[in-house]
């Protein structure tokens, strides 16, 4: 299911959504005509799969990034940041000058609550590369966020035809997720992950399985992380840290949990609870600061 890694560094490809994202920090979030200041201010590139990308890298990965951004000036500067962390570029929509997807975010200072507004990926309809094959063949562990279904199906298909273990983030359902889910070997899905006829997380975890997903779980915030496989379920208790701001928090948890999978071979229990248990000590720490940046000067 995977090629050894030995003593290399683990390659990660991550395929999906990349943004421009303009975080605030705030007393509360505004109502309507409400103006206020915030308090602290972040830009910088985002995106479950970038962000991903960049905790594989951060861990010692080396992480690629297969997207779509464009070559306007603000996604100029979003692949320079992401090239500056260690993440290898890949940028299927070169010949939009549109601005790339921006994200706002406002942060509440007491909670670490988010609320978001983005376009997401609506602006480009990516086609797979002509060098997809020799892309999956060259790393040891494929990422997706289930944005770009289109790219994200033909990749995970390419996967399973090379031997390269498949990693969902199931942030929530999407058009197109059922023809993703064959594919897929791990998925590690939020609570706002809602298949048809779900509702609850084991209900989640049970429509993954009949899907042909072989590992599962579902975050739950600072909740236990609730998990299924083909030996066995259980929970996974997530560290208690003071949050500072939650944005992120999923990615980084999907990033670090493909670093800890792309050197298993044969998951047991075992391995899949303690790759769990690792990612979710790194996602919390990247709560307990403000921003999707700050975590990586501390750790």
């Amino acid at each position: 299911m995977h090629r050894p890694t030995s003593s290399r560094r683990p390659e990660g490809l991550f395929v999906g959504l990349c943004t421009l994202d303009v975080v605030q920090l705030v007393h509360h979030v505004p109502g309507p005509d409400e103006k206020l200041t915030s308090h602290q201010q972040v830009v910088a590139a985002g995106g479950p799969a970038a962000n991903a990308a960049v905790t594989f890298s951060h861990l010692g990965g080396a992480a690629g990034l297969l997207t779509g951004i464009g070559s306007h000036p603000l996604g100029v500067a979003v692949a320079a940041e992401l090239r500056d962390l260690g993440v290898r570029v890949r940028d299927l929509a070169t010949d939009s000058a549109e601005p790339p997807a921006v994200s706002s975010i406002l942060v509440t200072e007491s909670t670490g609550d988010r609320a978001v507004a983005s376009t997401n990926a609506t602006g480009f309809r990516l086609t797979p590369p002509d060098d997809l094959d020799a892309l999956v063949a060259a790393c040891d562990i494929v990422e997706f966020d289930g944005h770009h279904m289109e790219l994200a199906t033909a990749t995970a298909r390419v996967a399973r035809t090379v031997g390269r273990r498949t990693v969902l983030d199931g942030g929530s359902w999407k058009a197109g997720t059922e023809k993703l889910l064959p594919w897929i070997d791990v998925a590690v899905c939020s609570a706002d992950f809602r298949p048809p006829g779900t509702t609850t997380p084991a209900d989640v975890l049970r429509f993954l399985t009949e899907h042909g997903v072989v590992w599962s779980a579902v975050s739950r915030g600072g909740r236990p992380i609730e998990w299924a496989g083909p030996e066995g379920a259980g929970t996974v208790e997530v560290p208690v840290v003071r949050v500072a701001d939650t944005l992120g928090a999923g990615d980084v948890l999907h990033g670090a949990l493909t670093h800890h999978l792309a050197g298993q071979g044969h998951l047991t229990p075992y391995a899949f609870v303690e790759a769990l248990r690792a990612a979710a000590g790194v996602a919390s720490r990247a709560c307990a600061s403000f921003g999707t940046r700050a975590w990586l000067r501390g750790s």
